[in-house]
């Protein structure tokens, strides 16, 4: 057996956030989440399942690495499909890696849709959701473009995400101010999980967000903006105030996030419809229309270098490529 499968796949940036799990394991997580598929952001990757292979392999960017993680969700896929083979899997990831801008949901749903393929698996999308979830959360949105739903359910088989608007035709972009390309201090994982066990505010925060996702919904269908913004920022504050509240006490900001939350609230006072969100890392993706990105990089480029402001429209759902 030699079989060979390349796919692409999309970050998502949640305007409603995941932040922890009720299942670690399965990753399931407390609360409903909703995103944005971005275009700009995006991982390819190849899996080739080859039954010449005494191990799984593994290259990001062209280096290998020993990821445990990877080859536990290749253990996933081939119980799936009842084939012991191992695979090589190259991986180039067209986003900055663990830097807060969602490189694990396109790394695992474009692993998923790959290795899926490859190993003669024929997955619905809802299936292929269910499996990119086990890898990392966010990657089962990455499955489908557009603005999509993740309902957390209870088990395997109900925790799946789900298209609201793939095909995204009104006003809404994103810009990404690149704060930090690096890798982050304290990874999602252990992040969430640490706000989870410690942070008195954080049942609180899942609470407040059902209503949050109940009135993002009703403003995405009256294609109202303002209301978005307003909604997703709130929402990313209360999860970051989760942060700040464990103990100890941790935070993806540094002084340059804060000074670009600053920015656009002063965009805003000068009439400029946008709306910041973060999630876990330093970088800042702003909320805005097409029509008004122009003035905005005006305004920013002199703060944060033309370089750093990466416009990304609406992206597409996974695809073999």
């Amino acid at each position: 057996m030699k079989n060979k499968v390349s796919a692409r796949a999309h970050t998502n940036i949640a305007l409603i956030k995941y932040w922890g799990k009720q299942d670690p394991d399965l990753i399931i997580p407390y609360n409903n989440s909703l995103s944005l598929t971005l275009e700009h952001f995006y991982t390819d990757t190849t899996v080739t399942f080859d039954d010449t292979l005494s191990e799984d392999t593994f290259f990001l960017n062209d280096q290998r690495i020993n990821d445990k993680k990877v080859v536990h969700f290749l253990d996933i896929v081939r119980d799936k499909a009842q084939k012991n083979v191992f695979a090589k899997v190259e991986s180039t990831n067209h986003v900055p890696t663990s830097a807060g801008l969602a490189s694990s949901a396109s790394a695992y749903a474009a692993l998923a849709l790959a290795a899926s393929s490859a190993i003669g698996l024929q997955l619905t999308k809802r299936e292929l959701s269910r499996l990119a979830r086990r890898g990392s959360g966010s990657a089962s949105r990455s499955i489908f473009g557009g603005l999509v739903e993740w309902e957390k359910g209870h088990n395997d088989e109900d925790s799946f995400a789900v298209p609201i608007e793939e095909n995204v035709t009104w006003d809404i972009q994103m810009i990404a101010i690149m704060i930090n390309s690096h890798e982050k201090e304290i990874d999602s994982r252990s992040g969430m999980q640490h706000s989870v066990d410690t942070s008195p505010f954080y049942h609180d925060w899942v609470k407040t967000t059902e209503q949050d996702l109940i009135d993002m919904k009703d403003a995405i269908s009256k294609r109202d903006l303002a209301k978005v913004g307003q909604i997703a920022e709130n929402n990313a504050m209360k999860m970051h105030a989760t942060t700040l509240s464990a103990n100890p006490s941790f935070t993806y900001f540094n002084p340059d996030s804060i000074r670009a939350m600053d920015a656009v609230k002063n965009l805003r006072k000068s009439g400029i419809t946008c709306y910041f969100t973060m999630d876990a890392g330093p970088n800042v993706k702003i909320i805005c229309s097409k029509a008004e990105t122009p003035y905005i990089l005006n305004k920013l480029s002199p703060l944060f270098g033309a370089d750093n402001l990466l416009v990304a429209k609406p992206g597409p759902g996974a695809t073999i490529i």
